[in-house]
């Protein structure tokens, strides 16, 4: 899950209504859901950490720090479950791509690298957002498998990123770096690219530094994208940096 950096809120007030903070919110972390990655061109929405619906949290319907963006199914996953700061990772405030392994089945699991009360966490956010919900199989007249689900759309873009990673090393050329990185923003699946290029630092740090928010973050350090951990957290935002 990629990790970012929101930023202050770009107005001294609260948004009211909160969905005028979508159009800062594209610009600073892109047309893409939060929690799945996917890029989502039209259909996004501006997604309440802390759900709106649960009267402890109406406080903070217009309030800049508890926006990030969702999809349509994660979002409404979330709907209004109870979200626990200090119980779940966040990626505006967690080195979240550190804490997940992807795979080429579309599955998403806590790394085995964290501690046990890290890898609750971990499971917190996957049960929250219900990310590896199983595959809806659909095939079309002509018996292609269509990828309606988000899992199964992991699953094809990682098909997509292992082509492209066979085609790099055949012909490593700016060029194709650059036509990689874009393919990389146009399908969106920030992690799963990450993943499959790994041992090609060139590629990650430039698909680090072209999805906003992310290179500043810090949770990468150039020029060979490098993890660091935990989050630096520099909208010192509460529990965070807890990876």
């Amino acid at each position: 899950m990629r990790p970012v950096l929101r930023g202050a809120s770009p107005q001294v007030d609260d948004f009211n209504p909160y969905d005028g903070a979508k159009p800062y919110l594209i610009s600073r972390l892109g047309s893409y859901c939060s929690y799945c990655e996917r890029r989502i061109a039209t259909i996004l929405a501006v997604e309440h950490i802390q759900p709106k619906g649960l009267p402890k949290y109406a406080a903070l319907e217009c309030v800049w720090t508890n926006f990030l963006l969702a999809c349509v199914n994660c979002n409404s996953a979330k709907g209004s479950q109870d979200v626990i700061l200090a119980d779940t990772l966040l990626p505006d405030r967690d080195n979240t791509f550190r804490a997940f392994t992807y795979k080429p089945d579309g599955q998403v699991e806590p790394s085995a690298t964290l501690t046990v009360p890290q890898s609750a966490q971990a499971h917190t956010l996957l049960n929250l957002t219900k990310i590896n919900k199983p595959v809806r199989e659909f095939y079309d007249e002509n018996g292609q498998l269509i990828a309606m689900d988000r899992t199964s759309q992991r699953m094809e873009a990682w098909g997509t990123a292992e082509t492209s990673l066979q085609d790099w090393i055949a012909d490593p050329t700016p060029g194709l770096s650059r036509a990689i990185v874009n393919l990389a923003k146009a399908t969106g699946f920030f992690s799963v690219w990450l993943t499959v290029f790994d041992g090609q630092p060139a590629i990650q740090q430039a698909i680090i530094n072209e999805f906003p928010g992310t290179a500043t973050c810090g949770c990468f350090a150039p020029p060979n994208a490098t993890h660091v951990t935990p989050h630096p957290n520099a909208d010192l935002l509460a529990s965070g940096s807890k990876v």
